[in-house]
């Protein structure tokens, strides 16, 4: 009997964070294996980028298109989406009887996608498990999987040690490291002058900038937004390369509010997407990287680029030497823009060593997967294991 492997992808950024395991599942991929793509989420809208796209350059083979809503604007939008995307996934689950499915993070949809896994008993892989956002729903979602989870790949000890406290057994937890750090060895490829020439700016100064909704700070995007913007536009001599915000609720009008600036602030450029391999090569050569991105936490310190990280989406996941937290306000980021590109800070991050991996997670976890799979000893009827590392 043919054993089957799901792998879901809803988002640019968690895509290029499964790519690298894709490659290596599909590499023992024969006749009694088959590891199947499934694509969802916000690849599949316009108004997002539609990435999709970016998936087919990739040359990674799509098995399953499942079209899922994805309108942010209100707490309403978020639960009808997950409503929606629940049903949609326990058909699929119910069809295809995967002997596993793997998914990566904390958004909303995937929640909705473990629950339809856990309705119709069937095994989760998670990634990036025991991370901590607290100024994010992330946060809690993120645990939530996790206990629905029965194998854990995490990408730093601490992580381990949460999922363990979690009541996951450490036979099921492996430290293998971020696939984000595989991906820089991979996927930086572009020459500054022909990524820049690609987005129509010559050599310059320039930063990488991404900015997400702070979901449990309740409706101040305006805010945000406005003092994010004020601080760009008081440094002409600097190029602020944006990528859109995710589908999280306050999303599409962070969004809204980019594309007005857009038109308005001559050294503000702003993307859907620019796809993974350009998105990783501008980062390479960056002065900085500013916003609330994972990306700013865990890639740009193995460029050994300096990172600003505004507010308190992040705030709990384990930082390098070389991010400067700021608060939301204007003059607290240009502050730390100050800070970031001077010849001292950027001195020191070139010392700056990654906590995420050595760059060979996806082969290490494509391997246990594979093991799993193979053995065919899954029990769902897990045991709490009591973690002895608590001090009490």
């Amino acid at each position: 009997m043919v054993k089957k492997i799901g792998v879901v992808t809803s988002t640019r950024a968690e895509f290029g964070l499964l790519m690298p395991v894709i490659k290596e599942l599909r590499q023992s991929e024969n006749k009694h294996l088959k590891v199947e793509l499934i694509v969802t989420g916000t690849h599949l809208y316009n108004e997002y980028g539609y990435t999709m796209k970016e998936i087919e350059k990739s040359r990674l083979r799509i098995d399953h298109c499942i079209k899922i809503p994805v309108s942010s604007e209100s707490a309403d939008d978020i639960s009808y989406n997950q409503a929606e995307t629940l049903i949609c996934f326990t058909k699929l689950f119910a069809q295809q009887k995967y002997n596993a499915v793997i998914l990566l993070g904390d958004r909303y949809e995937m929640l909705a996608i473990a629950i339809a896994s856990g309705n119709t008993h069937t095994p989760i892989f998670h990634l990036c498990g025991g991370d901590t956002t607290e100024g994010a729903i992330d946060e809690w979602i993120r645990h939530s999987i996790t206990k629905m989870s029965y194998l854990h790949f995490v990408t730093n000890t601490k992580s381990r040690d949460r999922v363990m406290q979690l009541g996951e057994s450490p036979d099921r937890v492996f430290n293998y490291g971020s696939t984000s750090i595989d991906n820089i060895l991979g996927n930086a490829v572009i020459p500054k002058s022909d990524a820049l020439k690609s987005l129509g700016l010559k050599d310059c100064k320039y930063a990488l900038c991404t900015y997400h909704p702070v979901t449990m700070e309740g409706n101040n995007v305006e805010y945000l937004i406005q003092h994010f913007l004020s601080a760009i536009k008081s440094l002409p001599e600097i190029q602020f390369i944006v990528t859109k915000s995710n589908a999280d609720q306050g999303g599409a009008h962070i969004n809204r509010l980019l594309d007005t600036a857009d038109k308005e602030i001559k050294n503000l450029h702003v993307y859907s997407s620019l796809g993974l391999t350009k998105y990783l090569s501008l980062m390479k050569y960056a002065d900085f990287v500013l916003g609330n991105s994972s990306s700013g936490i865990i890639e740009a310190p193995a460029f050994k680029v300096p990172t600003i990280n505004i507010g308190d989406r992040q705030r709990g996941r384990i930082q390098s030497e070389s991010i400067i937290n700021c608060k939301p306000d204007a003059q607290s980021i240009i502050a730390a823009i100050d800070k970031a590109i001077s010849s001292d800070f950027k001195e020191s991050c070139k010392k700056v060593m990654s906590p995420y991996g050595d760059g060979h997670a996806a082969e290490r976890i494509a391997a246990k997967v594979i093991q799993v799979i193979l053995e065919n000893k899954i029990d769902l009827k897990k045991k709490f294991y009591d973690f002895k590392g608590w001090i009490l």
